[in-house]
């Protein structure tokens, strides 16, 4: 997971620079990826949701948590390109 990370009054983020290129890692979603927002549509039609607590970019995936309106924590781990769970 990428993180902002201050060092010295020093903003570093993950993945910048040739120190981090061993990970492999997509540090962005690929350009035929779905919008976002397409897939916080289907997100927003599950039975029960109430609101998306957060969403990440990680390990070439999107992973969005939300609640339910029974107080229920989901998270589901959306592939960017079809926009379907894995």
């Amino acid at each position: 997971m990428c993180r902002l990370v201050l060092v010295t009054g020093m903003a570093l983020l993950c993945g910048v620079g040739s120190a981090f290129a061993a990970d492999d890692k997509p540090l962005l979603p690929p350009p035929n990826a779905k919008k976002l927002s397409e897939i916080l549509a289907k997100v927003e039609q599950r039975d029960g949701f109430r609101y998306v607590k957060e969403v990440d970019w990680d390990s070439g995936a999107y992973t969005v948590t939300y609640y339910t309106s029974d107080k229920a924590k989901v998270e589901i781990t959306y592939d960017p390109v079809t926009a379907e769970p894995k």
